[in-house]
């Protein structure tokens, strides 16, 4: 898809209710090695808290990375719905600068042998042009070789985007969607495992929206003392039905093109963004961070912390359970338990 760019206008908001969503099996998680994150003792408030399943995998192969996280989560079928996937294209760096290659090749193969219909990948990058990014990533060729359609959003037309602006948000204008994503029945996020330089503080699933929304809206959003809150925010015109992070490398400070590398040996996955970044955020707790990270704990972050109050996924850590594949991950689970139970 290739639509010439438009200049985008203010828009009256607009309410879309997204496709009907694919129902994907998540059953089964009684065969497989749990970690429960802490209890409730307050049976009033044990209604109103919503669990979440996260797949913790030990390894250094992406590919079995990817594999362990769909089979761990029990995704068997797809039965032809179309999947649009969402990588990390900021800029074309080596991962986590970056969507390794490996990650995603290894994401389409795994919904192609489940059967899922037509697959779309879309981005925008910046400040880089995302045409750029994509060619200097060879993620044209790998489409042609794939068979698999990329959109770049910045050649969106004005038509195809949808305009949010929901009261007591932090946008001036509201912020805007991409069409095709606000529609799409099932969204995979695929997202790295690194710090912000920036004013994000850290960038895991919730700040992969950024790249959802128009770059004129950038300017306002890298000068909001609200920067994260609106990060946040941006997340209530979509929903992920999978999301899957790249932790083989990590940046443990700076971010999020370059920094300071560690070999972490991680995967996660799940199905709820929250929890997955909060386990991202225990894991770089584990590896040794900057004082932003280690100084604050998970729900003081202030991405998290709004996320929460809009309800976009679990409201504690301690309502996260940890599903691992192997003994190797279990032990590593029971040191990411501990961090997480300290909230």
């Amino acid at each position: 898809m290739s639509l010439k760019g438009k200049k985008l206008k203010r828009r009256d908001f607009i309410r879309l209710s997204a496709a009907a969503m694919a129902t994907v099996p998540l059953a089964g998680f009684d065969r497989l090695q749990r970690v429960e994150i802490g209890s409730v003792h307050n049976k009033s408030l044990s209604s109103k808290i919503k669990k979440a399943t996260v797949a913790l995998i030990k390894t250094k192969d992406r590919k079995d990375g990817v594999t362990k996280s769909f089979d761990l989560l029990t995704i068997t079928s797809f039965k032809g719905t179309p999947i649009f996937i969402k990588p990390n294209f900021n800029t074309s760096d080596p991962a986590p600068g970056s969507t390794h290659n490996d990650t995603l090749i290894a994401i389409i193969n795994e919904v192609r042998k489940r059967q899922a219909g037509p697959i779309t990948l879309g981005e925008r990058s910046g400040p880089p042009p995302t045409a750029k990014v994509m060619q200097e990533k060879g993620i044209f060729d790998l489409a042609k070789e794939l068979d698999f359609q990329v959109i770049n959003f910045e050649e969106l037309a004005e038509e195809d985007w949808v305009w949010f602006k929901p009261e007591g948000i932090h946008w001036s204008e509201g912020f805007a969607i991409p069409k095709v994503v606000v529609e799409a029945p099932y969204i995979i996020s695929t997202c790295c495992l690194k710090t912000h330089g920036f004013g994000g503080i850290f960038t895991m699933s919730l700040k992969l929206a950024v790249g959802l929304t128009p770059k004129r809206l950038m300017r306002e959003l890298h000068r909001s003392p609200d920067m994260r809150r609106m990060i946040a925010e941006i997340n209530l015109g979509y929903k992920p039905q999978l999301i899957i992070l790249d932790g083989v490398e990590a940046f443990v400070n700076g971010g999020p093109s370059t920094g300071q590398r560690v070999q972490a040996d991680i995967f996660i996955a799940g199905t709820d963004r929250v929890a997955v970044d909060m386990v991202g955020l225990a894991v770089l707790k584990e590896l040794g961070s900057n004082e932003a990270i280690m100084g604050k704990k998970i729900t003081e972050q202030e991405q998290i912390a709004r996320a929460i109050e809009l309800g976009l996924g679990i409201s504690e850590p301690r309502s996260i359970e940890l599903i691992t594949p192997n003994e190797e991950s279990r032990l590593y689970a029971e040191k990411i338990k501990s961090i997480l139970e300290q909230g």
